[in-house]
């Protein structure tokens, strides 16, 4: 049996080794690629690399013992910290963790053309993104569910843990206010798709109260039962669409900017168990049903990849992004392969939620899901003519785009098959929509049906992005209550209904008057410099962490990440910085604030990412070469023995020996 293993294993390695031979054009260069063999060489490196690297990361970099009593069960109240079931748990995190980023940048970045961003999403994810979810997680579990600034101001010092607060509560607020305006762009008189993911809201209450209250445990019945009731409501959604109650579900933008406010309170205020988790749990179903049968539908047609491997836009002047490939590239990409957004989850929910500890190996896992789902996307806008890919996501006429030799070919069919004029409707989420639809309607039985296949993956993706939006806001109340706690006390209890009410309004309100007032339509493109700031900073904080955990040798396991994502983000920055001073300097005054704010802010940030990173540098040094004392706030508690509560364990080099300082009184840890 252990050699069939290793036969299996040989085999896989052998099979991706060809099929990433035949992406990148080792073989038969000259030829088109076969969008399965992007599929084939995704998959094989992804199960090598959980089987392998992550494996190796749980059993001798972190350690996971099981042995260990977790936040969940120690500290459980039934709101915030609660065990939960391992098919559940990994089913919400991949659903808080798989917002629009892996969606809709892979498509953008397809620009460049389909293999330096199915290189990126690939490698990135496992050597970067999936060890940054996996180590924070960790070191969040171990610290009582402690959130990244709470990690780094105790691990790091005041300094250090300001500046990532402060660069983590603004990130979080743009993201969700991004991710809000293309919830609200995709739902904008669209009564299907606002029917279907309005019934995700009841459906996900009574799963809830279904699983904590009346049976629990019962994954599987309330797993049947959730699905059932979803895949109702998406088949019903256009029935309402087609009946004179549409009207009752065709909103106007102020009117879905004030609902999806108040689903955000509800999400971040109520208990988890009763919305945040059913309903991201409910969700995972049907993003996981739609990848999978998008990948099936790749595997089953074989369909022609007609982006070329490189295009010439890898040296800039692009329509839709402007800059080189390098590093413009990785921002664009800005969560399938690494994201700073998924740290704040890894130190958010899930650490309160996680039973044992060999439970947090979801944090690698469900980061390659991710990856997968942004090569998923990456082929669905890679299988349209190019012509056509550039005429959905710019607004340039064919003429214009016939002398860059991109000429629109199908842009006509397309919009007369999915009843939609596609055209001139940048921002990815269309062309991804299309290329999607192109490919299910092309399954046995389904031809004729791409009209229903579009608008369906519309919904596919604002649930996606909604998902993201009620765990961020979550995540953000509990960064604002740690922050204020440290000024009044009471804050501090994650529970205090004035707290979280307050705290909950910030937030919500923050991102809602952001997204009425459309005044950060221009700042995408820097959240996505933002969102890799914070990737780094969250691998300098996992790299301290792995220091006070006695595993230096291990150091580079995020420090090369670090560094990496380092360069490419803060060159981003610096070049963003001067493209909106010098576009700003082309437009009147009233229009310009908009980009001299940007401006600022890409500064503010990229300045809070250096100190976080040269003040950590400098502890580093000390704690690695100069061998001086340090304190850690890891809670590690076995069971039958005591707990220590959140203590401060010193710990001194001499020479070769550790010895342990543990305070007065702390029991066994």
């Amino acid at each position: 049996m252990k050699a069939a293993v290793n036969l299996l294993w040989v085999f896989l390695s052998v099979l991706s080794a060809f099929a990433l031979a035949h992406v990148v054009g080792a073989v038969n260069p000259t030829e088109k690629v076969n969008g399965l063999w992007l599929v084939v060489a995704a998959v094989c490196i992804y199960v090598l690399a959980y089987r392998f690297y992550g494996r190796w990361l749980a059993r001798h970099v972190v350690g996971l013992n099981n042995q260990h009593v977790t936040p969940a069960v120690r500290l459980n109240d039934g709101v915030n910290f609660h065990p939960t079931n391992k098919v559940v748990l990994f089913g919400h995190h991949f659903a808080a963790i798989a917002g629009a980023g892996p969606l809709l940048g892979p498509v953008l970045a397809a620009q460049f053309g389909f293999v330096p961003g199915f290189l990126w999403l690939v490698i990135g994810a496992v050597l970067g993104g999936a060890v940054q979810d996996f180590i924070i997680l960790v070191a969040s579990m171990r610290r009582n569910g402690r959130s990244l600034p709470e990690i780094a101001h105790d691990e790091l010092g005041s300094i250090t843990g300001t500046a990532t607060a402060v660069a983590v509560l603004f990130i979080v607020v743009v993201a969700l206010a991004g991710l809000g305006f293309a919830v609200v762009n995709a739902l904008y008189h669209n009564a299907w798709g606002t029917f279907t993911i309005a019934m995700t809201i009841p459906i996900g209450l009574i799963m809830g109260f279904y699983l904590q209250k009346f049976r629990p445990g019962a994954v599987v019945e309330v797993s049947v039962f959730g699905v059932i009731l979803l895949i109702a409501a998406v088949l019903f959604g256009r029935v309402v669409a087609q009946s004179s109650y549409a009207r009752l579900f065709e909103f106007e933008k102020p009117m879905l900017v004030w609902l999806l406010a108040g689903y955000g309170f509800l999400a971040s205020a109520l208990p988890g168990w009763m919305l945040l988790v059913p309903r991201g749990y409910l969700s995972t179903f049907m993003k996981l049903g739609v990848v999978f049968l998008l990948g099936f539908g790749v595997i089953l047609m074989a369909p022609t990849i007609e982006m070329p491997r490189v295009t010439q836009f890898a040296n800039g002047g692009g329509p839709i992004i402007p800059g080189t490939l390098f590093p413009f590239l990785f921002i664009t990409i800005a969560c399938g392969a690494i994201s700073g957004f998924h740290s704040l989850v890894s130190s958010g929910t899930t650490p309160k939620m996680i039973e044992q500890e060999s439970q947090a190996v979801v944090g690698y896992a469900a980061m390659l899901l991710e990856s997968f789902v942004g090569v998923m996307a990456l082929i669905a806008a890679s299988v349209l003519i190019p012509g056509d890919y550039l005429a959905i996501n710019t607004t340039l006429g064919a003429e214009t785009l016939t002398a860059m030799g991109f000429a629109p070919s199908k842009i006509a069919e397309l919009s007369q098959m999915v009843e939609v004029d596609v055209a001139g409707r940048p921002g990815g989420a269309v062309s991804l929509a299309v290329g999607m639809a192109s490919i299910f309607s092309a399954l046995p039985g389904m031809a004729g049906l791409m009209a229903y296949w579009y608008q369906f993956a519309l919904v596919f993706e604002a649930l996606f992005i909604l998902t993201t939006i009620d765990t961020g806001t979550r995540v953000a109340r509990y960064l604002i209550q740690e922050m204020v706690g440290r000024v009044y006390a009471p804050f501090r209890r994650m529970n205090w209904v004035p707290g979280v009410m307050l705290s909950s309004g910030l937030v919500v309100g923050a991102w809602a008057y952001l997204i009425g007032t459309g005044s950060i339509s221009t700042i995408w493109p820097m959240f996505g410099a933002a969102n890799q700031l914070l990737g780094m900073l969250a691998l300098c904080i996992g790299t301290t962490v792995l220091i006070k955990m006695w595993k230096s040798p291990y150091l580079w396991v995020t420090a090369l990440p670090m560094l990496f994502v380092g360069v490419i983000t803060l060159t981003g920055s610096y070049e963003m910085f001067w493209m909106f001073l010098r576009k700003a300097g082309t437009l009147a005054a009233g229009q310009a604030f908009t980009l001299y704010l940007d401006a600022v802010l890409v500064a503010l940030v990229a300045v809070l990412g250096m100190i976080v990173l040269s003040d950590s540098i400098r502890q580093w040094y000390g704690y690695v070469v100069l061998k001086k004392p340090f304190t850690s706030s890891e809670v590690v508690v076995v069971a039958g023995g005591g707990s220590a509560g959140r203590m401060q364990t010193a710990m001194c080099h001499h020479d070769d020996e550790k010895s342990f300082k543990l305070p007065h009184g702390t029991g066994c840890c």
